[in-house]
């Protein structure tokens, strides 16, 4: 199973970039899909997750200008990040909870990240 994230770049601040995330391999189910950031300096944080049934939650540092969803026939979480500000420079981290088997406990599953700057 791989996690393949995309759409990290310069941005300035008040700018908006999306995320994309796609999970492949051989997978069963994909439960809860979430994106964490890790700024420079700082430890790895959650940002926002979305359950298999659309249910969200967000960091009060992005609540209201971020939105979090999914294609579940894709198998893909996107992240939808406006009014960006340069506290919300970091690596931007997908993972996902996979199960690759019917009955299977879900594992974890990071993807590489991808680089967001919001600078000007």
């Amino acid at each position: 199973v791989q996690l393949q994230a995309s759409g990290g770049g310069l941005v300035q601040p008040g700018g908006s970039l999306k995320l994309s995330c796609a999970a492949s391999g051989s997978i069963f189910s994909v439960n809860d899909m979430s994106w964490y950031r890790q700024a420079p300096g700082k430890q790895r944080e959650l940002v926002a997750v979305i359950t298999s049934h659309g249910r969200t939650n967000y960091a009060d540092s992005v609540k209201g200008r971020f939105a979090i969803s999914r294609d579940i026939a894709k198998d893909t979480v996107y992240l939808q990040m406006n009014s960006l500000k340069p506290d919300d420079t970091a690596i931007y981290y997908c993972n996902a909870d996979i199960a690759t088997m019917r009955f299977q406990v879900g594992m974890e599953y990071w993807g590489k990240g991808t680089l967001v700057t919001v600078s000007s």
